[in-house]
């Protein structure tokens, strides 16, 4: 009980009369704190709630406000100028009788009402406000479910939770799961499950909005979505948060066999600028070194290819080109894409991203990995929309394009299909520059113009005058370290592996002397680019060729190489296996270029004994304006080696095409 006031203090005494001294701001903040026999506490009018009223529930608690204001001032209207009724001056009659005069007045104009009815609005409107006013059957809250037993509810929210990790079933289904656990919980014939219609009405109230009706990929989703309130990702420089993550391109794309099938697309995004910092296409089953080559793509600028516009330049851009390029003498000629240093890399739990190859690439360069938990599309939903928007405005325009999903997917869309990957890759590297970076982003507003939009590069050009560019130069080695490895001996044929084998005077005095305990050496190899490989020697790196790499005309990959290894049986010894296995690749990539020189003519023979489909497909949007040939021709040499062959020159001759991109650590490192 309060006892005494003394300045900003009070005394309070206890029932066991005990006084202590409390700062009467202390006394305030308790939650139990009242006065007992006061005056009712004066709240701001609730105006919010009458927006989720009907217009006329509304107008008629507005009516009753401006009644009483009258009977209580003389005046409808707070602050009227004008004299009051005589029926309402308060000078002149007593509230009573202005009560009355209202009741009468309200009757006359066919709304029978009571003086007591008058009395008690004025009671409510001083409690509650205008809200007080509001007829109480209006602002009754309902049941969305109705008047259904509440037995029978918890019995649909239980199966429904419970069916989650199922296949997706009927509402047949669902009913008669409901009736099997009323049964078993309240005994048979207790509650009594609602007719068909009735209970479809019922389950779809209880599902609205949770997501309980979902499909099975649905369900999934929503399980593993974190319960809200959601912390949204906040960064605030460029390369403080970039993720990374593979999916299927909907492209079909004319494979090194001839045949066509689906790519697979890994990108990095910053979170930041919304940047797209690197994209590798490669065929399905992207391998390790793709995610870590893209580490390696992020931090060094994109050229500006022969035969794009100068307007995708990055002196053409809102990019500081001439402060960069006094600082990083690689920006000089270089496209209009950000180069960013990732600090930490959001991955999932994809057996490319948590290899030992992409990890020690990420180690390498100083970059954090920050892995995300299983299935938790989520943690790194800024790649992922990013997907979709590739899909969306580039996929569907490119040739061969598959559709989102099965049900999209149009007729014959093999017979579209008449780009390489390489070409591919082309056209996906000039969209990122023309059609991405320059598009403005919904997402990245400026603190001061939230009403304004920025692009990638504009946020960029922002971000970097407040955090500022380090270059980080590459060189040979660097590239070398992010290529995946294995032990090899060096014997006195070389370096053996996967039926290939590699030798070069570097290793002569090198064989058979390994100082490793397992008797082995290091090598480094491209699955891109399986003609050459590199060793690490007491006095560095060292290149070391394929024996048979002149027997094959063509670039290959390793995929190439696997597929000729299950055709070719091996009849002979090693050495003789490992020559045919060169001359029939030579040949499947001779039949494959055939193919798409000549436009996938009629029955162009397959490595796997099938025949490709004939009829050249029609060209998308994009095909013509990409500046590249829909089908590769072939070079002066190639030519020579086609008729060698018995082939004739094909109408595309005499274009010139982007040749097959190898990698080439030694050339990259020379050029930035």
């Amino acid at each position: 009980m309060l006892a005494g006031l003394d300045g900003p203090r009070c005394r309070i005494v206890g029932e066991d009369g005990a006084v202590q001294v409390l700062l009467l701001t202390q006394l305030y903040a308790d939650a139990d704190f009242e006065v007992v026999n006061g005056c009712a506490e004066h709240r701001a009018p609730g105006w919010g709630l009458l927006d989720g009223l009907d217009a006329d529930v509304r107008e008629r608690a507005l009516a009753w406000q401006r009644h009483i204001r009258e009977v209580e001032t003389g005046h409808p209207e707070p602050g009227g100028a004008e004299a009051p009724r005589k029926e309402f001056d308060p000078a002149a009659r007593s509230l009573a009788e202005r009560e009355a005069a209202k009741a009468a007045e309200l009757t006359a104009q066919g709304q029978p009402v009571s003086v007591a009815t008058v009395r008690r609005m004025r009671a409510r409107y001083r409690r509650q406000g205008v809200w007080g006013l509001v007829d109480g059957r209006a602002g009754r809250v309902r049941s969305p479910w109705g008047r259904a037993d509440e037995r029978v509810v918890a019995a649909i929210r239980t199966v429904l939770e419970a069916q989650q990790e199922r296949s997706t079933g009927t509402l047949g289904r669902l009913r008669r799961q409901v009736g099997w656990l009323l049964e078993d919980t309240y005994g048979a014939g207790v509650v009594t499950v609602p007719p068909v219609t009735t209970f479809n009405r019922l389950v779809r109230a209880v599902a609205d909005g949770q997501g309980l009706l979902g499909t099975a990929v649905q369900q999934r989703w929503r399980i593993s979505r974190p319960e809200p309130p959601f912390t949204p990702t906040v960064v605030a420089r460029p390369g403080e948060l970039v993720m990374m993550d593979s999916t299927p391109l909907d492209v079909l794309a004319v494979l090194e066999d001839g045949g066509t099938g689906r790519l697979e697309l890994t990108m990095a995004m910053d979170v930041a600028t919304r940047s797209i910092t690197a994209a590798v296409l490669r065929p399905r089953g992207t391998k390790a070194v793709d995610a870590a080559i893209l580490l390696a793509h992020t931090v060094v600028p994109e050229p500006l290819r022969p035969g794009w516009p100068d307007v995708l330049a990055m002196a053409s851009s809102v990019i500081p080109y001439e402060r960069l390029v006094g600082i990083d003498a690689r920006m000089r000629g270089a496209a209009a894409r950000p180069v960013i240093f990732p600090c930490t890399v959001v991955i999932d739990q994809g057996k490319v991203f948590v290899s030992q190859c992409f990890l020690a690439a990420a180690e390498h360069l100083g970059i954090s990995v920050q892995p995300c938990p299983p299935a938790s599309g989520h943690a790194k939903g800024h790649v992922e929309r990013g997907f979709e928007s590739v899909g969306t405005l580039f996929a569907q325009y490119v040739a061969g394009y598959t559709g989102s999903h099965i049900g999209a997917r149009g007729r014959r869309i093999e017979d579209e299909a008449c780009w390489t990957l390489p070409q591919l890759q082309e056209l996906l590297d000039e969209w990122v520059v023309s059609g991405w970076q320059e598009r403005r982003h919904s997402e990245l507003r400026h603190p001061l113009m939230p009403r304004l939009a920025l692009s990638p590069n504009e946020m960029w050009a922002a971000l970097i005058g407040i955090s500022g560019h380090v270059p980080v130069p590459l060189k040979a080695a660097d590239y070398i370290e992010l290529l995946p490895s294995r032990r090899c001996a060096i014997g006195a044929e070389g370096i053996r592996f996967d039926y290939r084998t590699y030798d070069s005077t570097a290793l002569g005095g090198h064989r058979h002397r390994s100082t490793a305990p397992d008797g082995k050496w290091e090598v480094h190899y491209n699955p891109y680019e399986p003609v050459r490989c590199w060793v690490r020697l007491p006095t560095g790196w060292a290149e070391v060729g394929w024996i048979h790499r002149t027997l094959v005309s063509r670039p290959f990959s390793d995929t190439a190489w696997r597929h000729i290894r299950t055709v070719v049986a091996q009849r002979t010894g090693r050495a003789e296996h490992e020559e045919h296995l060169a001359r029939a690749l030579d040949a499947l990539l001779r039949r494959a270029a055939a193919a798409t020189a000549g436009g996938r003519g009629p029955q162009v023979p397959r490595a796997d004994g099938g025949s490709a489909s004939s009829g050249a497909g029609p060209l998308a949007v994009i095909a013509g304006r990409s500046g590249l040939t829909p089908h590769p021709g072939l070079t002066g040499d190639d030519k020579e080696g086609e008729q060698d062959h018995g082939q004739t020159d094909g109408p595309h001759d005499d274009i010139a095409v982007s040749p097959w991109h190898i990698f080439d650590a030694h050339q990259e490192a020379q050029q930035w």
